[in-house]
């Protein structure tokens, strides 16, 4: 195996923006899960994340639905409050991985004007040895050629490689490469994914120091 691949949000990192809304909309989440499907869907974040500026995307949907016009710019000034902590046992797992000496790179849906941030508050995103945000490449998983990108630019084949992403569509989209795909649904499961591949042992390590 040449390396692992990690996505980062919803496998390594704790990123919602119900952790900006939910106090705001208060009791009535079906409010929030309206805004956040209807206003502010999945899609439309995925175009920051392959480039669009968060000014330019904002504007658009301020356009869109102007009675929310309020709501839609917190995402942009708000948004740090979507991001919480690191996901403790998977960092665990990416520690012994790193401890073992596979390689370790990440590939992520994420906009270039906020990845800073996360780059600032978590010391292990220093672990990989490549990081490819798909706002500064203007292009976003699931597309294949991010993905491509990312082999090439780390001299990896797919054969060889690990890709692991908590998003059914990314994995599908990884497989297809002929990239060894893990879709991931807890660290106890990822454990036991990368155990049988015999990246790592079944039972935690001490922690990388």
């Amino acid at each position: 195996m040449q390396a692992i691949i990690f996505d980062l949000g919803g496998v390594l990192i704790d990123w919602d923006p119900r952790y900006l809304y939910r106090p705001i909309f208060g009791e009535d989440v079906a409010a929030m899960e309206d805004f956040l499907a209807r206003v502010c869907p999945p899609d439309w974040n995925r175009q920051m994340d392959a480039g669009v500026p968060f000014a330019d995307a904002v504007a658009q949907r301020q356009r869109e639905f102007p009675e929310h016009a309020d709501l839609i710019a917190l995402w942009q000034d708000g948004w740090p409050q979507m991001l919480r902590a690191a996901f403790p046992d998977t960092v665990a797992i990416l520690a012994e991985l790193r401890q073992r000496g596979h390689r370790l790179v990440a590939l992520t849906n994420w906009s270039a004007e906020t990845f800073p941030i996360a780059r600032e508050r978590f010391e292990f995103l220093g672990w990989f040895e490549d990081i490819v945000v798909s706002g500064v490449e203007r292009l976003a998983k699931p597309d294949p050629r991010i993905f491509r990108l990312t082999l090439e630019r780390n001299g990896l084949e797919p054969a060889g490689t690990v890709f692991i992403d908590d998003l059914p569509a990314n994995i599908r989209a990884a497989a297809a490469l002929g990239l060894d795909a893990v879709h991931f649904q807890g660290a106890r499961d990822l454990r036991a994914d990368l155990g049988r591949r015999g990246l790592l042992g079944l039972n935690p390590a001490a922690p990388a120091r």
